[in-house]
């Protein structure tokens, strides 16, 4: 009889990337299967995010929940990854110590031997070393179908931002090798996979090796994606502005299939505060990238990631990042208020903001960027939108849905074989964050 496992997941998409590795690493060699019930898992897996402020007493509330758990079944084995298990390591298992597993971002892949040296010795194990690329050795023993799929590219940031924790938790970047990026890409291709979404702190810091021994640069990967049979769409996050180069922008000039969206972090619209962030670059730096894109794709559509209140912002500050967002123009955002990070140069930065203060700012700012998406939806009112249907609506049970190009979700009646199809939408009804509308015809 299969063990039964259960996941939970906080944080980005690289951290469910990695539970979509994890899931099917105990599926395929452990003979685990998954659960949506904590209750009844013999294995119970929290995949941790340290981003946002109090990570970790979130991470030990939840621990606290599981350890009732384990008090009825001492059989039960909690196992703790991700970015707060790898800042955290030993600390996990002894302020909770009946944690048995503590693993980090680059050490998923030896979970299942973790597993069972618990189960043989009962003992508690710990590993959050970085073995570079060993993780990613995993990744063709398993192919799972989905007509939109995540790939990593790269793992870890040398940026070192002042406010971000990253390097501390995932390590310096490092690169796969094109060749391995393109065999699974190929494969998942070859399985059904039309949109191929490539992840990576910092993706276009990308340089991976080719068998040569020559460096692949982010742009000449993209150029090879694109000559994959089978994918139709590319996106991408995230970037960094200091790493966007002219050879990326011609990409966007050359390849179709790279989509009329762009996720460009900018953080502030005040060069004092880029500074104070250690972001290296200007408004004027920014702005010229999203110049030169415009000038190749006029209807490209960007967003970007804000960080509201961070030490040393006045009002001034605050204005000049409301001016960047009107000028820019930004479709979406991603968008919070700054949060210490202990073990960040920030962290011991004085910060004389009020709570009031931050939350109207953070306020301001999301319904401006609101307003904004909402005015770029209108726009596709009527209009025939092309989208990728990736499955059954969880909202509408009675509809399938998919994507647009520029990121709206769009929902409408259809087949279930058309899961996995292009199909033109004609949009009718626009709504905050998505749309719905009719199919007027599907992709032979």
């Amino acid at each position: 009889m299969k063990k039964k496992f259960y996941i939970k997941t906080w944080g980005c998409k690289m951290n469910e990337y990695d539970s979509f590795k994890i899931i099917h690493l105990l599926q395929i060699n452990n003979n685990y299967q998954l659960t949506q019930i904590p209750e009844e898992a013999d294995l119970l897996l929290l995949n941790t995010c340290s981003i946002r402020e109090k990570a970790q007493e979130k991470v030990f509330h939840q621990l606290g929940r599981w350890k009732e758990y384990k008090k009825n079944n001492p059989k039960v084995i909690i196992a703790v990854g991700g970015c707060v298990a790898s800042q955290e390591g030993y600390y996990i298992q002894k302020r909770a110590y009946y944690v048995d597993i503590v693993f980090g971002p680059q050490t998923l892949h030896r979970l299942p031997n973790m597993i069972q040296y618990v189960i043989n010795t009962k003992r508690k194990v710990a590993d959050v070393s970085f073995p570079k690329l060993e993780k990613f050795n995993i990744h063709n023993k398993y192919i799972i179908t989905k007509p939109v799929s995540y790939i990593s590219i790269m793992e870890g940031c040398n940026k070192y931002c002042s406010f971000c924790i990253v390097p501390y938790t995932r390590g310096k970047e490092i690169s796969r090798s094109a060749k391995d990026i393109l065999f699974e890409i190929t494969q998942l291709a070859k399985q059904g996979t039309r949109e191929i979404n490539l992840l990576g702190q910092n993706v276009n810091a990308y340089r991976g090796i080719h068998d040569d021994g020559s460096i692949c640069r982010f742009s000449e990967l993209l150029r090879l994606i694109s000559n994959i049979p089978g994918i139709d769409r590319i996106r991408y996050i995230t970037s960094h502005p200091v790493e966007f180069t002219d050879d990326i922008i011609d990409v966007y000039r050359d390849i179709p299939k790279l989509v009329n969206f762009l996720h460009l972090p900018v953080q502030s619209g005040s060069d004092k505060i880029l500074r104070l962030m250690r972001r290296f670059y200007t408004i004027k730096d920014y702005k010229n990238i999203i110049y030169k894109l415009k000038q190749i794709r006029p209807n490209i559509q960007i967003s970007s990631d804000f960080i509201v209140a961070f030490p040393g912002e006045n009002q001034e500050d605050f204005q000049k990042t409301m001016h960047l967002i009107s000028e820019v123009d930004f479709d979406m955002s991603y968008s919070f208020i700054y949060s210490a990070r202990p073990g960040t140069p920030a962290y011991n930065m004085k910060n004389i903001i009020s709570d009031v203060e931050k939350k109207k700012r953070l306020y301001i700012l999301q319904e401006r960027i609101l307003q904004q998406t909402i005015r770029f939806s209108r726009r596709m009112q009527g209009t025939i939108q092309s989208v990728l249907v990736e499955g059954v609506s969880k909202k509408y049970p009675e509809k399938i849905f998919g994507r647009t190009e520029n990121n709206r979700i769009v929902s409408f009646k259809g087949k279930n074989s058309f899961i996995g199809k292009f199909v033109n939408v004609k949009i009718s009804n626009v709504h905050s964050y998505s749309l719905s509308g009719n199919i007027v015809s599907v992709e032979e």
